[in-house]
């Protein structure tokens, strides 16, 4: 994971969340699958 100047909280509903988690792959972590989608949608 690249350093980070530290850490912020986002807000979100639980099926918001949920529905981010099934897209996330075994061992990602939220920020994974986030800047991982936003990688894709820069295509």
């Amino acid at each position: 994971m690249p350093y980070r100047q530290g850490i912020t909280t986002i807000q979100m509903s639980p099926g918001t969340r949920d529905k981010l988690k099934e897209l996330g792959k075994k061992g990602e972590t939220y920020e994974d699958i986030i800047l991982r989608l936003l990688k894709t949608r820069k295509k």
